[in-house]
């Protein structure tokens, strides 16, 4: 799992995302600020798919999900259906290991105002595909639209066949399936657009699916 083509911790493909890296580490220099390689094991089940690297999370530890917001109610959720050790991701030294579950993005870099391109998106679409193809998951759980959308491009699907929904439920052929939830970013959750209660209810599908 340390072939370029599944992750770079080098990448400058996207001038604008480079160029905000670098104003980050500016700013914040000790923060990662950089490309953030997935996170768990290369062979697990299950592959989950996030948007990007949060600002004063991912970014600024290094591990997708951690030290943020959005962290809080996906890793209490795992450790809750048996893939964590621990419910809290706090630093990359803290611990926490996860089992039979691997944590990526569509995007590797922090955007600004978590907002990345489309071509950002598809830069990156090769990185997604490689991983997809490495780890052989069969089940992927997509946080949010855009990284529904990347999932599917980076299986060579068509996006009109499968429209995203909160818990939607798609066959992808070769034994695997993809699962939609809505991210759980803090508006989501804060909002309830997203509740405890809607996540563990995919998470409860998936489980049945893995056993």
């Amino acid at each position: 799992m340390s072939d370029v083509h599944v992750f770079d911790p080098g990448c400058r493909r996207c001038p604008r995302l480079a160029g905000h890296l670098a104003a980050v580490r500016a700013d914040y220099p000790g923060y990662h600020a950089a490309p953030v390689a997935p996170f768990g094991p290369a062979d697990a089940p299950l592959l989950i798919v996030g948007l990007a690297p949060g600002m004063h999370g991912a970014n600024a530890t290094g591990r997708p999900f951690t030290g943020d917001h959005a962290g809080i109610l996906l890793y209490r959720t795992l450790h809750a259906f048996g893939f964590s050790n621990q419910p809290e991701a706090v630093a990359r030294d803290d611990g926490l290991v996860l089992r039979g579950c691997r944590v990526t993005n569509a995007v590797k870099c922090l955007p600004p105002q978590n907002k990345p391109m489309p071509d950002e998106i598809r830069n990156c679409n090769g990185f997604l595909a490689a991983e997809i193809e490495a780890v052989a998951p069969r089940v992927v759980l997509a946080l949010g639209r855009i990284a529904h959308d990347a999932a599917l491009r980076a299986l060579g699907l068509p996006l009109s066949a499968h429209p995203f929904g909160h818990g939607a439920e798609y066959d992808l052929g070769k034994g695997r399936r993809l699962f939609d939830s809505f991210h759980c970013s803090r508006y989501n959750t804060q909002t309830r657009r997203l509740t405890p209660e809607m996540f563990e209810a995919v998470f409860r599908e998936i489980r049945a699916r893995l056993s």
